[in-house]
Formats: structure tokens, sequence, C-alpha cells
């Protein structure tokens, strides 16, 4: 074994990895309750409003079937997601061939990734899109080139720009996550009539259940028309299924066919078709969330304002709210008054929180504990 003179410690000296291994910066998740009572040694409520899950719970529909399937959790679940595909493909008017279901919607981004990139090949996305699609481009020794934002969207004319012979995929996270915006109808179809065939787009629609907005894109249509489009929903956010990890992707069966070469087996769990089978039903509960969801963010921007602090308008269960000082500070004070937000640093925004919409008494919690938070960064 090689040592190190300098302090004596073994030199590594185990297999290389590929080139591009160590360059990937691994996505980072919000932290759990659990880490942060671990960290700090909290007692009392704890309000967790990091991840944009549906404060609500799982649907009650889910919860029902996925009792009745414990006592089946010794068997493998079914590899094709035969009865949860049937029913998305019936509930998107969508052909069977051309359903993906995922062990989360990331799933689904990660194949895509290692079905279409490799050396010599780029995604093309936006500076401040969700982090995944850089992720699993790096995984698949792709380039990933991110373009600025036009007032916080999508600048779509610029992506096009950037769009070459290189290029295999373009993501765009419609609405924007973490920054909660959109871009509308008119300027998808646009966008899409102007795109190269050689290129697979990804609209990541994981919020598209929160918006009610007639001139909110489907970009389902664009598949209908036999365009080379990938469409991904989730489970986790209106439906409550986080804990699970489900997700979908409708495209066109020849997609479906070539991405699905590089699945896992068995990447969807039973309990999570079953409880997802069963959510896809519960039309009160996605009916309950949203409206949770609008009454909510219009409390927190209007508590914002009132706080003097800036906030971009969101379609979402979530808000980015942006801050004079480095937003650590603010993050950390809040965790210590027992809420738990995200820090965005890593997409580029070093002085912004994502906040999830709570309930009523979370939303109203959060406000007093940032108050409190700002009054205290003021002394300091």
């Amino acid at each position: 074994m090689l040592v190190d003179s300098r302090n004596e410690e073994p030199a590594w000296t185990g297999p290389a990895p590929r080139p591009n291994i160590e360059a990937i910066k691994p996505y980072k998740p919000g932290k759990p309750i659990e880490q942060v009572v671990r960290e700090l040694g909290l007692r009392g409520h704890i309000d967790k409003l990091a991840s944009n899950e549906n404060p609500l719970g799982p649907s009650p529909k889910a919860l029902a079937a996925l009792r009745k399937e414990l006592k089946n959790l010794h068997y493998y679940p079914e590899d094709s997601c035969h009865v949860l595909r049937d029913k998305l493909a019936k509930r998107f008017k969508a052909p069977l061939d051309g359903v993906m279901v995922g062990n989360g919607s990331v799933d689904i981004i990660l194949q895509a990734c290692l079905a279409f990139l490799g050396p010599e090949t780029d995604l093309v996305t936006s500076v401040g899109s969700f982090v995944m699609a850089k992720v699993g481009t790096a995984v698949a020794g792709g380039r990933c080139l991110e373009v600025p934002t036009d007032e916080y969207r999508h600048d779509l004319d610029r992506i096009l720009e950037n769009v070459t012979e290189r290029t295999r995929i373009v993501y765009l996270d419609n609405p924007m996550n973490p920054l909660g915006t959109m871009v509308n109808r008119r300027e998808l179809d646009k966008f899409v009539s102007r795109l190269p065939d050689h290129v697979l787009l990804i609209v990541d629609e994981a919020y598209a259940e929160y918006i009610t907005s007639r001139f909110y894109p489907r970009a389902l249509d664009y598949v209908k028309k036999k365009r080379n489009v990938l469409v991904l929903r989730t489970f986790s956010k209106v439906y409550g299924l986080a804990g699970l990890r489900v997700g979908f992707g409708i495209t066109r069966p020849e997609l479906a066919g070539t991405i699905g070469k590089v699945r896992l087996p068995f990447n969807v769990s039973r309990a999570a078709q079953v409880a997802a089978a069963a959510a896809l039903d519960d039309t009160a509960h996605v009916e309950k969330s949203r409206k949770l969801v609008d009454e909510g963010r219009k409390y927190l921007c209007a508590e914002l304002k009132r706080l003097q602090v800036f906030n971009i308008p969101s379609l979402t269960n979530f808000v980015l709210v942006n801050f004079a000082v480095n937003a650590q500070a603010v993050f950390e004070a809040l965790q210590r008054h027992g809420v738990i937000t995200r820090t965005v640093r890593q997409y580029g925004f070093p002085n912004a929180l994502r906040v999830t919409i709570g309930t009523a008494d979370q939303n109203k919690r959060f406000i007093k504990a940032l108050g409190a938070a700002l009054e205290q960064l003021k002394t300091q």
C-alpha cells in the first residue's frame, strides 16, 4: 500500500472512476425533520416546508389501497406496471406502449439521459431549472448547456440558439423549479415547431395539477401530434405520495421503447403502483389540495410584501423568496424556530429560499418565524 509521507495516511489505490464521475455534483434534497432534530436538538412542533410535499398528506384512496396491498409485499412487483400504465393511458388518451413509470420522475430523466447522451452530445436547459437534468447529463458523460433565463422564465429563443447537431435533449420544467414560473401555450407551440427532429424535448410538468390558467400548455398535445416530446408527471406533489417514489412519462412508443432499455427491473414497488393507481381516481383530494395552495399562496405573498421581502410570483405549491443577504443565515435562523425551508444555492440563487406552501397554520408559523429571524439578523 502506498503511503503519503506528508501525513502518513495511506494513499488511495482503488479503481479509478470514469473521468466525468468526479465532476458530478449530486442532487441535494431538502433536509428531513429527523435530521434537523438530530443536528439541532430541537423540541416541540417542527414544520417542513422544504420539499414541496402535500401538507394534507397522501390521497385517502391511496392509503386504503395500500393497506390492502401490505399482505403482498413479499412478492416482487409486476415489472411492466401494467395496471397503472393502463390506467394512465386511458386517463390521458395515450397509447399504452408510450406510457412509462419510474421511481419518481427523476428516474425517467436519468433513463432518457443514459439512452440518448454520451461524449460529444449536449443537453440544453435553463439556469435555475430542476437540477436532475444536469446530474443525468453528467452521469451519461454528455455536456449540459445552461441558458440564462429572461425575467425568471425560460428564454426559449436563446435555448434554440444553443441547439446544434450535438444536441440530443432539451429539458424544460414547466413550471420551473425552484422559480415557479411558466411559459405559455403560444410560446411553447412556437418553440416546438422550430425544434429539429434529432432533439428529444422533455417537458417536466411536475406541478401541472396546481395550475388552472387557460394559457398553460399541455405538452401531451405534442406527443399526440407525433413530435419527439416526453412529458413527465409525478405522484409526489398533489397526490401526496412522495415517500413511495412514483412518477410517469408519456411519449411516442418508439421513444419509450428506446428509453426503457436502460430501465432497471422492478424499478417501481408494488406499494407505489397500487397507491398511485388509486390516487389517480381521488379527484376530491386533488381539488382540496389545489384550493389549499391557492389560498396559502395569496396569504404568503401578502405577508411577504408586508415584511418587504421579494418573492417571484409563483404558479406552484411553493414560492421563491429572495433576501438582501446570503440566505444561509435566514435558513439557519428559521430552523432554530422550527421551520425547515430549502436553500437554492446549487441553482444559482445564493440569496434565496424556496418555501413550500403549507396549511394555514404552517404558513402563519413560517411568517412569524421569518419575522423573528429577520429581526435577529438585523442585530448581528
